[in-house]
């Protein structure tokens, strides 16, 4: 069933005053609110929804609003519960037409919300945001026909992997699963395999290497032993075999890779998906997560450095070979024909599509250079910042939703949450700049006028 969307219907309350009665029309949030076009939202992120009989789901204008809200001020969903339940402005964005003092919806309904939207339906929140932006000033889609693409490391929520702590957690869980549905074990290993752990730890911190290497081969003997253990038992009961595939699975991973081997890993049990990448930072050499491409004007717009387009990158993929899928897709986010694409040195070798290759300039090249190329490269690490501010104030420098559709759900409303911040500051500036003109204004008016 569709949702039952919010309509602004101007009832009275003899008890309550209109939340638009009692608030500041001048506030930002207040007129950010009032440019969005919610209908937009509503026939976009609403088309996920059928007309079968059933509870209708909660208005779009209120989950979009929240989504916003959370990644604007780098809010978790009980944190931004709390202030919602308490900021009447909060609720004014989100469609409320009298102050709330209980939640209408539950913390859980935005990670159902979340999963059933996915990455496709989150791109509308970025299109909205860079349409704003164009509405009221900020920006001009003239600016969008150069962009500057990097990529950069989104980190996931795991604890730094090893081998000793990953064959120790892996035993743990099957431990812990066969004891939920009562498959007798021979042993557990629970007490000596916590002992191997602090051991293996203190002799790698002292650098006691033949030490350590000796209690991870226990560690290992451990979990094999648990593996064939409960591989014995459950071999006749199909209905277990299913429950333990995926345990049991990445459980044998864990006993069989190597610290120098090829190919991919398991670096997380209760996410698989995080990769191993190394971007060649000296104080970070190698980050657990998933590649991110962003997308920024070559010239900063009025409004300040917009992100155009964001994309995860499941596969760890060479940055040039992704120039062929986001190349597309940018285009088709910001709606206009690129001119000028501007790279680091890490592109060389693009795949980018054949209309646009000669439109691609990598740093570093030396042939073909124009002036205003070269102008165009000294503007390349205007990225860096924009990078910046989404993974320390916009959630993206450490992903706490699940699985790879969590990453790119991330990496998008990231993006979103940076824009609407930029364009929040932007009305905030031009309410600003209108006080101080009427105020220049009135008192020019009322100084007396001589003869």
């Amino acid at each position: 069933m569709r949702p039952k969307e919010r309509r602004e219907t101007g009832q009275v309350d003899l008890f309550r005053a209109r939340l638009d009665q009692i608030l500041d029309p001048a506030h930002a949030l207040v007129k950010l609110a009032r440019s969005i076009d919610w209908r937009f939202l509503e026939e976009r992120l609403g088309a996920v929804y059928d007309d079968d009989p059933g509870r209708p789901p909660l208005p779009t204008r209120l989950m979009a609003g929240l989504a916003i809200l959370k990644h604007m001020h780098d809010l978790s969903d009980e944190v931004l519960c709390e202030r919602w339940i308490e900021n009447p402005y909060m609720q004014l964005f989100c469609g409320e037409e009298f102050f709330q003092h209980q939640l209408p919806f539950d913390r859980s309904s935005m990670t159902r919300w979340r999963q059933r939207m996915g990455e496709d339906k989150f791109i509308a929140l970025l299109q909205e945001s860079l349409s704003v932006a164009t509405r009221s000033g900020a920006a001009k889609p003239a600016d969008f026909r150069q962009v500057i693409v990097d990529t950069t490391v989104q980190e996931k929520a795991i604890t730094f992997p090893t081998d000793a702590k990953l064959m120790h957690r892996a035993r743990d869980r099957l431990i812990r699963l066969a004891q939920k549905h009562g498959v007798p074990l021979r042993q557990s290993y629970a007490r000596v395999g916590k002992i191997a752990v602090i051991q293996h730890q203190r002799y790698a911190h002292a650098k006691q290497f033949k030490r350590a290497n000796k209690a991870l081969r226990r560690l290992r003997t451990m979990l094999g032993r648990v593996i064939r253990d409960i591989t014995r038992k459950i071999a006749s009961q199909p209905d277990l075999t299913e429950v333990f595939a995926l345990p049991l699975s990445l459980a044998r991973r864990v006993r069989d890779q190597r610290q120098r081997e090829r190919g991919r890993k398991v670096y997380s049990l209760h996410a698989p998906e995080v990769e191993c990448i190394g971007k060649g930072k000296a104080h970070k050499p190698y980050e657990f997560g998933v590649k991110v491409s962003v997308a920024t004007p070559l010239h900063r717009c009025r409004g300040g450095q917009f992100v155009a387009h964001v994309k995860a990158l499941p596969g760890n993929p060479y940055d040039g070979h992704t120039l062929a899928e986001v190349i597309p897709d940018l285009e088709r986010t910001i709606g206009v024909e690129l001119e000028r694409i501007v790279t680091d040195a890490g592109y060389r070798g693009h795949h980018a599509p054949k209309e646009k290759r000669f439109q691609v300039y990598v740093a570093g090249q030396k042939r073909g250079l124009s002036p205003a190329i070269k102008r165009a490269f000294r503007r390349r690490s205007a990225v860096e910042p924009v990078i910046g501010h989404l993974k320390h104030e916009h959630r993206m420098g450490r992903n706490h939703l699940a699985h790879s559709a969590g990453d790119a759900i991330n990496a998008v409303l990231a993006a979103v949450g940076y824009n609407f911040r930029l364009l929040l500051r932007w009305l905030a500036l031009l309410c600003a700049l209108i006080q101080v003109l009427f105020a220049s204004a009135l008192g020019r008016s009322s100084q007396p006028q001589t003869a």
